[in-house]
């Protein structure tokens, strides 16, 4: 075993030693009964996933970026969540980011070597500024490259949160916000792209989700800010917002969506004050992007 085996993340887990001669089925079922785990440990982290959440939106509100950074799976989540916000919620794109070791080559391809260069890691958030939150993603807790992001960010102001899956005992840090997702020992022992990958992508859902629906790209639970312009379920959907919220029929949802430059917010204050587009967007702008307190 590595000198990493007392790690939580690393540790060999009884539930699932004889995996190798478990059939299919009972296999499936050590899967099931290890990751009910899972959401207790989101769970248990509530506050510091609500306070980053709630750091992130500030930042983004004042202008500055979300910025995740990780080596391996951790990064390549952090990059999918990130990509993920131009299409869901109009966002800029480079207004959340996914800063990753090995650049975009290791979103395909294994480079193992590439989380060990804290320098690297320094000079992937070279750019960031005060007014960001350099969010670090290391499962193990010790990746060189994230830690040597989160120093660089401290350095010059920027805002700094932590995610890991071993306790601050067993690896420490100094951002901001630490998140300690215990989800304990894999089924296939260190390979983190499991439980403590599943858990992470919840948290990272959480944190952009909310902090745009506390920027007003959300009416209720709804897309408002969906691009309807970038295929055709998009646009089908954006009639269909259009015509839910307005209440009207479908084909004038999509004359009022046309009318709008495929914005549904627009289309539907267009509805509901009778006005024309630029004077509907000036409603939006005054009311900070919020349709609810637009159509007031």
């Amino acid at each position: 075993m590595s000198e990493r085996a007392h790690f939580d993340t690393e540790r060999a887990n009884p539930a699932s030693a004889h995996l190798d001669r478990a059939t299919v089925a009972e296999a499936f079922d050590v899967f099931d009964a290890e990751e009910r785990n899972v959401v207790e440990a989101v769970t248990v982290c509530r506050a510091e996933i609500v306070a980053a959440i709630e750091l992130v939106t500030e930042r983004l509100r004042a202008g500055g970026r979300l910025l995740y950074v990780g080596a391996g799976t951790s990064g390549r989540l952090g990059v999918l969540d990130a990509v993920e916000c131009p299409p869901t919620f109009q966002s800029d794109r480079e207004q959340v980011q996914g800063r990753m070791a090995g650049g975009p080559d290791a979103l395909v391809n294994s480079i193992e070597g590439a989380e060990d260069d804290r320098d690297a890691g320094a000079a992937a958030v070279a750019d960031a500024t005060e007014r960001d939150v350099v969010f670090g993603i290391a499962a193990g807790g010790t990746t060189p490259f994230v830690h040597g992001a989160l120093a660089h960010a401290r350095s010059i102001g920027a805002a700094t949160v932590f995610l890991a899956c071993v306790t601050r005992e067993q690896a420490g840090d100094e951002a901001d916000i630490s998140i300690r997702l215990l989800t304990g020992p894999e089924v296939l022992a260190g390979s983190t792209r499991l439980k403590a990958g599943t858990a992470t992508k919840m948290v990272l859902n959480r944190v952009t989700t909310i902090a745009m629906a506390q920027l007003g790209k959300v009416h209720g639970n709804l897309m408002v800010d969906v691009n309807t312009r970038a295929n055709a379920k998009l646009t089908r959907r954006g009639v269909a917002l259009v015509a839910t919220i307005a209440d009207v029929p479908e084909d004038e949802a999509a004359g009022l969506l046309e009318r709008a430059n495929g914005r549904v917010k627009v289309a539907v204050v267009m509805h509901a004050k009778r006005c024309d587009a630029r004077e509907a967007g000036e409603h939006l702008e005054r009311a900070g992007g919020f349709l609810r307190d637009a159509l007031r």
